[in-house]
């Protein structure tokens, strides 16, 4: 993907569907029914996934104008469950004001 807002979007979303595996089926695997495994592998996704997640945020924000305030809310977004989804429309018309060639 050329364009940084786009993948920023794609990391994004991976990242949101792996922290609602993470919360609603690893989670309950490991504390109802004592699997712990699962947390270990699907905690191990979701904490690669958030480390890309952060780099593409830096990439965006070294390749675009966005301001601070636009970035730490696509952030914080992040840490709350379902946020991204919600946040991912703001962010597909900021990927249309981002030109496709920065990189």
């Amino acid at each position: 993907m050329k364009n940084p807002v786009s993948f920023l979007r794609t990391v994004g979303l991976l990242e949101a569907v792996s922290f609602l595996v993470l919360l609603g089926i690893a989670m309950p695997l490991k504390y109802v029914w004592g699997m712990p495994l699962p947390v270990r592998v699907v905690g191990s996704i979701h904490g690669g996934l958030f480390v890309l997640f952060c780099f593409a945020l830096w990439r965006v924000m070294m390749n675009t104008s966005w301001p601070f305030s636009r970035a730490a809310l696509v952030f914080v977004a992040s840490l709350i469950p379902f946020a991204p989804f919600f946040i991912d429309r703001r962010m597909r018309a900021w990927a249309e004001e981002a030109p496709a060639g920065e990189a």
